[in-house]
Parts: C-alpha cells; structure tokens; sequence
C-alpha cells in the first residue's frame, strides 16, 4: 500500500519511510558488537531487517482521513476551550463570536496549505524537515529546537494538569507531588504505542470524554441560570468588550482563542503515516467546521448564562458537585491529549537518530526498547521541567506565543510564497490566494509580537507572590511548582480554575491557553 501511495507523488515506493530516512536497501553494512571481531551482516540478517522493515511500512501506513480527524481534534481540543467563555467574558459576545469564526477560518486555512505542503514534498516527516527547506540547515536546528520545546512544555503543563485534577477530586492538596507523579506515569503509559493509528483508537474515547465535559457544563450552567430569580434574561452579560480594557487584557483573552486553534505544529507528523495522504482536506475540513462550532457555541451559551463572573476553565461555574463530574469524565482528556505530544516528539527523536536502522520501525527488540526509554525520558524531563524550574508556566506563556504564532500561522503562509505558488503574486488566479496567504502571516506576527508583548505585561503587571495582586489562602496545597502552575495564565489551569473549597483567590488572572 505504502508503494502504491508513494508512486502517486512520482517517488520510488522503497525509498520513502514514514520517518523520512532510506530505505533498508540503502543502508550501509553493519556488523557485529561482539569484540575483537568484525564481520558482515549475513544473508539471514539482511533477509529478517527487510521483513521487518516491509512490516514497519505496512505498521505506519494506516492512518486514514477519519483517523486524521480523530488525532487532530485530540491534539486541538482539549480542556481550553473551556476557557473560551471567560475570553468572551473580556471581549464581549460580539467581538467573541467574530474573532472565534474568523480566527478558525484563518488557521483552517493555513493547515490546509501545511497539507499541499506535504503532497508536493512527501519526504517531509515533521514540521522541522519543512523548516529546512525554508531556512536550511540553520532553520532545521532552530525550528527542531522550536518544536521540541513546545511539545515537552505542553506535555509537562498536562503532567501538572492532572494533579490540579486529582486534588480537586480528592480535596487533598497535601499530595500534590504524588499526583504529578501519578499524572506523568499514566501520560508515559498512554504514549507507548508508537503509531498514530493505534493512538486515534483512544482518541475516540478524548473526543467522547470532551465533549460530554463540555455539554455537562453547558446545560449545568443553563440550570443554574434558570433557577435565578429572574431566569436566564436576569444574567448579566455584554455584547461588548468590557469597559476601561487594555491591550494587553484584551489579547490575552484573544490569545485564548488563537491558541485553542494550534494544531498545525504535528500535522506533518500524523499525515506522513497516512495511507493516502491526498484525503487530508477532508480531515482539515471537518476539524474546521467541528472546532468552530463547538468553540463558539460552548463560548456564547457558557457566558450568557453565567455572566461576567464566568470561571475558567467554565466547568468550575457549573456548581461543586457537578464540576466534579465533570473533571472526572475529562480525565482520559487530559492524558490523551497530553501524550501524543509525547509521540509525536519521540517519533521525531527516534526516527532522527536512527534514520539508517530498522530500529526505526519499533518492530525489534532494539526498537522497542530505545522507544520506550525515549517515552521515559520525554516524560521524565517533561515532568521535572514542569515542576522544578519555579517560572514554568510564565516561560510556557512567552513560548507559547513566539513558536505556536509561526506553526500555525505565519510558517505555512512562507511555505506558500516559497514553494506553492505557481506564477506572480498578480496572476488572476493567486490573487485571492495571495491574500490569504498575507492576512495568514498578519495575523501569525500580530500574535507574535503583541502576544509576546502581552505575556509579559500579564507576568510584570501581576507577579505571583505580590499581596496587592494575588492572594491565595490554602492550608494544603504546599508545592510551590504546583501553586506558580495555578497562579499563572498559561496553564490548563489558572488559579480561579484550581481552586477548590480549601483554595481562596483573588485577583488571579484570566488566561487559559488550549492544551
């Protein structure tokens, strides 16, 4: 099959692996370990490392158009958009719905033109082999390192996401270094499977588990709103943006729709074990219209009933008992989603250093255990990442905004202009997709620059142990990691969304990135 899809894009079938890396047939003898003698693979050896790769193709091609969407939308939607009618809350109804619609459009353009990307250039594996063809070697080493990190950040924001979850489910804050262990065994457990069409099994039960958190919420807090004494006209919310807003507040909660968005950064990665990739566009649009309407829906009906005081994430609104039964269906949310980041960043790692090996395959005993040691040390750098370094979730907020703006935004608008068009910018047919093509870089280096500008207003203007700005009364939660991670606006979990009946804030700010 492998053969067959490859031949469409006019490229021998035996030379394209979904790492990127020749075919076995290429690759240069190897001998033996043992010391003191140095000899040829044998005719068995080359006959079993051909089987096996057959095998790995045949294990790595199976990834379908429906699957595609499956992985995306574990990727993409997560527990931040529940954070979305807070970002309406500071916008106002109408610009939210706006900005929702039109920022979805924006981003499902610009995956869609990482998919022509992709057709046009098969060997690309990962977003940082398109980042060499734009910058050359220089720009493949920055943008590995660009990708790295954004993936093992987000993996260690869900390793503290989970434990801000076991502590509101079991009001017990004093364990809050065992549940981020816990969290990181189970995101290290889930990440195992190395092929994205095994993850996209599981990723029916994300997609399930988010959605009923997210209709739970929505109709909990439509009870609650009836029950007023005026009904749900009596709520008090605006269609416009809140008085005496800054800037800053505003793109922060800008930023909270621009990052619920961000999937482009490992779609090169699950379309290059598709079995035929030309199908992308189906999975794009359908994520597209799904995201859209989801976000927007969960943003308008969320803030109409709650009002101005609406929480983040929005669950937390819906009263104590039911956001705990919302949390604990949500649970399969935050592991799945947080480890096929874990995958996609070790099948980056493996298949980079093992390009010229079988190993590659995950199919040997060698390949086996390289790949679940890489899954364990991901893991374990993610989680001690997440909970040493005391700035954590402040650098994940600044990173955030500096890489997630040129993944999903400006990178595939370069890629157009470099290496899709066909003809002058003026040419009829590129007009409209010239113009596409620039509001998708505007829009990429407004988040860049503004964002930036806006992570760091949010850190100096309401640093995390200041009284003035931030008061936190808590007899339990003693893990000073875990108390920044909460306190801080790049995380799953601001203060205001951690907090639990033992866990008082003020003043706690409002950003919610998607993760």
């Amino acid at each position: 099959m492998a053969a067959i899809n490859t031949a469409q894009y006019g490229l021998p079938a035996e030379k394209k692996t979904p790492f990127g890396a020749s075919d076995s047939s290429d690759m240069e003898p190897q001998f033996d370990d043992e010391v003191g003698e140095v000899r040829a693979v044998t005719a068995p050896d080359q006959d079993y490392e051909k089987q096996k790769a057959a095998e790995g193709e045949a294990h790595f091609h199976r990834l379908g158009w429906k699957r595609l969407t499956i992985v995306l939308i574990v990727t993409a939607v997560a527990l931040g958009s529940l954070s979305l009618p807070g970002a309406f809350a500071t916008l106002g109804m109408v610009a939210g719905v706006i900005l929702t619609v039109g920022i979805g459009l924006v981003a499902m353009y610009a995956s869609y033109v990482v998919g022509q990307m992709k057709l046009k250039y098969p060997h690309i594996s990962h977003y940082t082999d398109a980042g060499r063809m734009m910058f050359g070697k220089v720009g493949y080493e920055i943008i590995s390192v660009m990708f790295v990190l954004q993936l093992v950040f987000t993996i260690g924001s869900h390793v503290l996401t989970g434990a801000i979850m076991f502590g509101n489910l079991t009001n017990d804050g004093a364990c809050t270094i065992v549940f981020t262990v816990v969290s990181a065994i189970l995101l290290f457990l889930v990440a195992i499977p190395p092929s994205f069409s095994e993850m996209a099994i599981l990723g029916y039960i994300d997609f399930a588990s988010i959605i009923a958190a997210i209709f739970i919420t929505i109709i909990s807090t439509g009870v609650r709103a009836g029950e007023l004494p005026g009904g749900v006209s009596s709520v008090a919310w605006s269609a416009w943006p809140k008085e005496d807003l800054s800037l800053a507040e505003a793109f922060i909660a800008i930023s909270n729709i621009v990052f619920a968005y961000s999937f482009a950064l490992c779609q090169f990665s699950f379309m290059d074990e598709m079995h035929t990739p030309a199908h992308y566009d189906k999975a794009i649009l359908a994520l597209g219209i799904f995201e859209i309407f989801l976000y927007t829906i969960t943003g308008a009906l969320v803030y109409a009933f709650v009002g101005a005081d609406v929480r983040s994430p929005a669950l937390l609104s819906a009263g104590p008992m039911v956001s705990k039964v919302a949390f604990g269906i949500a649970i399969p949310v935050i592991f799945i989603s947080g480890s096929i980041n874990t995958t996609v960043v070790a099948r980056y790692i493996h298949g980079r250093v093992y390009k010229n090996s079988v190993v590659r395959y995950v199919n040997t005993p060698m390949g086996w255990t390289t790949w679940i040691a890489l899954d364990a040390a991901i893991t374990l750098l993610a989680w001690v990442v997440a909970s040493a370094i005391p700035f954590f979730s402040d650098l994940l907020a600044i990173c955030s905004s500096l890489f997630v703006s040129g993944f999903t935004f400006y990178f595939p608008a370069i890629m157009w202009f470099m290496f899709i068009r066909e003809g002058s910018f003026f040419e009829r047919k590129n007009l409209a997709l010239t113009a596409a093509n620039a509001l998708c870089f505007l829009v990429g280096v407004i988040v860049l620059g503004v964002g930036t500008y806006s992570s760091i207003w949010d850190i100096v203007s309401f640093p995390l142990f200041s009284t003035s700005h931030l008061v936190c009364q808590t007899q339990q939660l003693t893990t000073l990691p875990l108390l920044r991670f909460i306190g801080t606006t790049s995380a799953p979990f601001p203060i205001r969304s951690a907090a639990r009946p033992s866990l008082e804030c003020r003043g706690s700010r409002r950003r919610f990135y998607r993760l």
